[in-house]
């Protein structure tokens, strides 16, 4: 069976277990606090032109969400967030969890206007029962969104300058954050990024490495006792190392980008191959996420060969389907899906 169901089904980038192989006989400090981390937050630092930052190494997308989040807010807060956001769909309430409300307002393609945030800040301060409701303390967004769409730098600023204005701290999920940098439509590199928010995440999980992601507190701006905060959450992990000497491994000759940029130009391989055969999108996107309507039958058909994700459903006889693209995807992958899509065993459908 072909996989392109997600972009965490394979084990590592060659580079990364070389390195962990390499190194394995050797005896380190532990928690993050290791030769390879520090050499791993001085690349990253340089990458984002932000040496102020402060950088941890955390074990998964969702405990750093968690962790993050639950960091930034007092106990009356919550976070405000667009109503596909994944925080909000598809992490299980681990926010909630937390005991801080994730308020949602609506998005469009998946993101954040500005506008609409400024709408909502200012009739929430104008509300005379405001003392009553969780208040508004932070904002979040992903990058890329939850439906593969990307913020153009514009938006980005406008977005930060309205958190600016309410004083509200910007935090961006960056999951897939390296097929967002190099989608062709991509106007925001990591350093205007870093500039026009006050936290982030670079994703690792998703982007080669095995597990981990780093965490970026643009302005010196980490909880004072944020280690603290890692544990508590179940985040730390004791051989620290294992994630940063793979983020040292991704930031090493531009590794990062590279195979971010390789996941890219196989999606728009596949893009083009669903195009050809007629099938419509739920969304356009520019990244390694493509989200394809198809036939009921169709998708029975397809399922039969190539392991995909059911989106959600689109009317009566057609379905959402998500079709991702990784660093792992090859070419060879990509032309047995042209095989499979461009088959005549039965009647197209789209």
């Amino acid at each position: 069976m072909l996989s392109f169901e997600s972009d965490y089904n394979n084990g590592a980038h060659p580079n990364i277990l070389k390195r962990l192989v390499e190194t394995n006989d050797t005896k380190s400090r532990t928690y993050g606090y290791d030769l390879w981390s520090d050499s791993a937050r001085s690349k990253i630092k340089a990458a984002c032109g932000c040496p102020d930052a402060q950088i941890w190494f955390l074990v998964g997308g969702t405990q750093t969400n968690a962790t993050v989040i639950d960091s930034l807010l007092h106990t009356y807060e919550g976070v405000v967030s667009v109503d596909t956001g994944h925080i909000n769909t598809h992490e299980a309430g681990a926010i909630e969890f937390t005991e801080h409300k994730v308020i949602t307002i609506k998005g469009r393609d998946g993101k954040m206007d500005a506008q609409d945030l400024d709408n909502y800040m200012d009739e929430f301060l104008h509300d005379g029962n405001a003392e009553h409701c969780v208040y508004p303390g932070m904002v979040y967004i992903t990058f890329p969104t939850e439906l593969g769409t990307l913020y153009t730098a514009r938006e980005l600023d406008s977005v930060y300058q309205v958190c600016r204005k309410y004083d509200l701290p910007l935090y961006v999920d960056g999951a897939r954050l390296g097929y967002g940098l190099m989608a062709e439509e991509n106007d925001i590199t990591l350093p205007y990024l870093a500039k026009h928010c006050d936290a982030f995440y670079i994703g690792g999980t998703k982007v080669g490495a095995l597990c981990g992601e780093a965490v970026v507190f643009t302005h010196n701006n980490a909880h004072p006792h944020f280690f603290n905060i890692i544990k508590q959450h179940g985040a730390l992990v004791a051989k620290g190392r294992t994630i940063g000497l793979q983020f040292d491994a991704l930031f090493t000759d531009n590794l990062y980008f590279d195979i971010s940029r390789h996941a890219i130009k196989m999606a728009m391989k596949m893009k083009k191959i669903f195009k050809k055969k007629g099938y419509r999108f739920l969304i356009d996107s520019p990244t390694n996420q493509q989200f394809v309507i198809l036939h009921n039958d169709e998708m029975a058909r397809l399922a039969k060969h190539v392991h995909f994700t059911v989106w959600g459903k689109y009317d009566r006889s057609h379905t959402s389907c998500r079709f991702v693209t990784s660093w792992a995807t090859t070419e060879e992958e990509v032309e047995e899906l042209r095989t499979i899509v461009m088959s005549e065993e039965e009647t197209d459908r789209s």
